[in-house]
């Protein structure tokens, strides 16, 4: 098959639509609440963190790399994706 094929109205993309049309905002909230307290570290050797030149080469979507090379860390990460439509 060449191409997508015949175009469907907006009439029919309107009918499937998860949203309801009026809504031209959308907001995302992530509230992250995480604590570190009363943490020890002794004798301890922290590493080298090391991304290679191949480290995302068959990668689809959104990759992230969050990297740490201490101790008693707490690290929180949070992505929202917000993707919007136009005909």
């Amino acid at each position: 098959m060449d191409g997508f094929g015949q175009a469907v109205s907006a009439g029919t993309l309107g009918h499937y639509s998860g949203g309801n049309g009026n809504i031209s905002v959308q907001a995302g909230i992530q509230t992250m609440t995480g604590t570190v307290s009363n943490d020890t570290a002794t004798n301890v050797t922290t590493g080298a963190n090391t991304i290679s030149g191949d480290s995302f080469s068959n990668a689809s979507g959104l990759p992230s790399v969050i990297q740490n090379t201490g101790n008693n860390v707490l690290i929180q990460s949070g992505v929202i994706v917000n993707v919007q439509m136009k005909p």
